[in-house]
């Protein structure tokens, strides 16, 4: 993408009544408002608040927001020009129950308040398979303490990937550290029992994935 393309899409973020991006600055001093307030002040309903973390493009917040009215949907990316189609998408289709923040997954527990999210799903992450960058990889420990953080008791965490290695990793260690899968498949394309939602919805590179014969890997999970 051209440099005059993302200024364009981060000039057109700023007009979009649906597109947070707050400074660093300003979540690690706790002065961002809508922290425990999102339901009130922003979605103004009390439908529950699904995340999509590393949402890219915000294909599949986009995807449950049209199929699943009943919540409100934030994507989260610090890269604003591949959201920017998402929100442009919303605003466009008139999908009043989603919004994007731009901003890192590891400052999570500054912008959402103890309990305040009901799901999580992240959707095809990197999977950081080099030892050194465990500490990236968006189901290690450290993660799924922050999320434990700003889930409501029961919540559930999703993970979608095409990553043999990032399924296997966070299997063994959700079975390691006791937390409790609800629902685990290798592949969900060709074994039967995947939730509607987890096959209804497919990404550009999921697509792709999936035109080179490529295993889409599903698993549910609450973090004890």
């Amino acid at each position: 993408m051209g440099s005059k393309n993302k200024l364009k899409r981060f000039r057109e973020n700023e007009t979009f009544g649906n597109v947070l991006q707050p400074s660093r600055d300003e979540a690690m001093a706790g002065k961002f408002e809508l922290k425990g307030k999102w339901k009130t002040d922003f979605f103004k309903n009390d439908k529950p608040i699904v995340l999509e973390l590393g949402c890219g493009k915000g294909e599949y917040t986009i995807g449950m927001a049209e199929r699943y009215p009943a919540n409100n949907y934030i994507g989260i990316d610090i890269k604003g020009a591949r959201f920017w189609r998402g929100a442009k998408t919303a605003v466009e289709g008139g999908l009043d129950n989603v919004a994007f923040l731009r901003t890192q997954i590891e400052l999570i527990e500054h912008f959402f308040a103890e309990g305040e999210v009901a799901e999580i799903w992240i959707t095809f992450p990197d999977p950081q398979i080099k030892y050194k960058r465990t500490k990236h990889r968006l189901t290690n420990t450290e993660f799924l303490q922050r999320y434990k953080k700003i889930l409501e008791p029961g919540g559930i965490v999703n993970l979608k990937t095409d990553s043999e290695f990032m399924h296997g990793y966070t299997l063994g260690l959700l079975h390691g550290e006791g937390h409790q899968v609800l629902y685990a498949n290798h592949n969900v394309y060709v074994n039967e029992g995947a939730p509607e939602i987890v096959t209804a919805i497919q990404t550009f590179y999921e697509q792709q994935y999936l035109e080179h014969n490529k295993a889409i890997t599903y698993i549910k999970f609450r973090i004890k």
